[in-house]
């Protein structure tokens, strides 16, 4: 099938998640069959599905990753034309607490996907989730899609190690499978474990009263922030193009956690300085200093550029926060 056939069957692994939940809207109002997998679909809440509105719209399925059998016999059911991965551990602090889990879930669950569309010799086209913690430290220079890997973090590795398994398989059997290399992205769909939220949800509610203080690690470190939404129809378009080619995804801009919080305190008309203490013990073995992003390839190829910086991302988290 080819890709501009309206009949589509899209099949997002990870679809929980913040990006799965927002790719498969974005593929929905495409006029996609959307499929979503789960290591158990009959118990899953599928929330976010659930609090956009999507879920009764979406077909799941069960499928354990890490299980070859399980991921052949899914593929083979549903013959999608496109399969999104998502799925894995997807934090970064807790990757060094759960190192095994992090590599086999991100590693292991890549390869047996892309194993299993090579063995029943489907045109299926692949996208992979890569991360830019795989450029590791850069020293404040912007990455592009040529700038060698340097993970600092069990999660880096994992990323980078399937980052390269889509690229041998690319290479070696003529798959259509590429890897976006995304910078980090916010939506109001984060869950609180992740710092921007914590920061967010954190200065509403001190907004709204409460007493606490919002504990941070290192506030010095900067990060290129921009908005989810925008950054799945990125992957999207990465399986739209002549050929299989990975791209990296990111505003351009970098800006310190320090002017997140300032940033989303002034949404709510307080002062950070008054609410915000920092620990050294949440801070990592080791910590990503600078993560700075050049991309223009992506601009000049996909025809992809950001909308929404960071200040925009902080006022719709606030907002939808408020609510």
């Amino acid at each position: 099938m080819m890709p501009d056939d309206p009949n589509r069957t899209a099949m997002i692994c990870g679809i929980s998640g913040q990006d799965g939940t927002l790719l498969a809207q974005l593929l929905l109002d495409k006029g996609y069959r959307v499929i979503g997998t789960s290591r158990d679909a009959q118990v899953a809440s599928f929330g976010n599905l659930v609090k956009i509105g999507i879920r009764d719209r979406v077909e799941v399925a069960s499928m354990a990753l890490n299980d070859f059998r399980s991921v052949l016999q899914v593929l083979a059911r549903y013959a999608p034309d496109e399969v999104y991965n998502l799925a894995g551990q997807s934090s970064v602090g807790l990757s060094f607490e759960q190192p095994v889990e992090t590599l086999e879930s991100i590693s292991v669950g890549t390869l047996n996907l892309l194993e299993g569309i090579r063995f029943l010799n489907r045109r299926t086209r692949f996208y992979n989730a890569g991360s830019s913690e795989c450029f590791g430290d850069t020293g404040g220079a912007p990455a592009n899609e040529q700038t060698p890997f340097r993970p600092r973090s069990p999660y880096a590795v994992a990323k980078a190690a399937a980052f390269w398994q889509v690229a041998n398989y690319r290479e070696a059997y003529g798959l259509y499978a590429c890897s976006g290399i995304l910078f980090n992205h916010e939506s109001p769909l984060r869950p609180e474990r992740f710092v921007t939220q914590k920061i967010v949800r954190a200065a509403c509610r001190i907004a709204g009263g409460s007493k606490e203080r919002l504990v941070l690690g290192r506030l010095d470190i900067q990060r290129d922030w921009g908005w989810a939404p925008e950054y799945v129809a990125a992957m999207w378009k990465m399986l739209h193009q002549p050929g299989p080619e990975d791209f990296l995804i990111a505003t351009g801009e970098t800006h310190s956690l320090q002017e997140f919080v300032a940033q989303a305190f002034a949404a709510v008309d307080l002062d950070w300085r008054e609410y915000v203490d920092t620990d050294p013990a949440l801070m990592r073995p080791t910590e990503l200093a600078v993560s700075r992003a050049d991309p223009a390839h992506a601009k000049a190829m996909l025809g992809w550029s950001p909308r929404s910086y960071m200040p925009d991302v902080v006022r719709a988290m606030v907002e939808a926060a408020r609510v």
